[in-house]
């Protein structure tokens, strides 16, 4: 058997992932900087032609900016890109500071010391790595806001606010680098809050994190 194998776990699949991750990104960046326009139509062999991929990780990377409501199908199943509007990504960040904040005060006391000392952990870890990539950063900080989400008790909740993060994952360590190590920094700040059992604490320190998110994407909007 080849090292190109296709059967399931094999490098080819990885390095197909890879490719798709790297598609994802490409398209998105695209979309936010205006270069694909609304409503343009994405047909997929011109496109991986100029991505210069196969189809396979394309439709990867298609599927995924659709899931996350990028993309839109045309009665016919075309995809098209839908508007990106910078007004929508604030209006959600606001709400997801306004759910975060509730979900915070709710998790207090709720969370189990051993969990809390795992994502600490987590969370300097990737403080000291010598180059975190985004995928690893994402990981740390959707674990981070879905261990408050989850220990809210309040199930819609934790619903809603994992459906508005993916909508905000756009932004992440590789369009907002200046918010990598300070917003992990008061993932910590916030973190030694519940461990005080601390509720004002713990709702000023994820409405502060999550303002600070808004301003930095706000402000690199404003540099395209």
């Amino acid at each position: 058997m080849t090292a190109d194998s296709t059967y399931p776990g094999t490098y080819s699949d990885e390095k197909s992932n890879n490719l798709g991750e790297t598609a994802y990104e490409r398209l998105l960046d695209m979309m936010i900087k205006r270069e694909l326009a609304t409503n343009t139509v994405l047909q997929e062999r011109p496109l991986a032609d100029f991505l210069k991929i196969s189809r396979t990780p394309l439709r990867y990377a298609l599927n995924r900016l659709e899931n996350e409501g990028f993309l839109d199908r045309t009665p016919g199943r075309a995809l098209v890109v839908k508007a990106f509007s910078t007004r929508e990504l604030v209006e959600t960040l606001h709400v997801r500071g306004v759910l975060e904040t509730e979900a915070a005060k709710l998790a207090v006391g709720r969370i189990p010391v051993e969990e809390l000392d795992v994502i600490q952990r987590d969370v300097e870890a990737i403080l000291a790595a010598a180059s975190p990539t985004a995928e690893e950063d994402w990981d740390v900080d959707s674990r981070f806001h879905n261990m408050i989400a989850r220990h809210s008790g309040n199930g819609v909740l934790a619903r809603m606010i994992d459906t508005l993060r993916l909508k905000t994952h756009m932004f992440n360590l590789m369009r907002v680098p200046e918010r990598f190590a300070v917003g992990h920094r008061e993932h910590l700040s916030i973190i030694e809050a519940l461990r005080r059992r601390d509720t004002e604490a713990a709702q000023t320190g994820i409405q502060s994190h999550i303002e600070n998110v808004k301003n930095s994407i706000i402000a690199k909007l404003s540099e395209i």
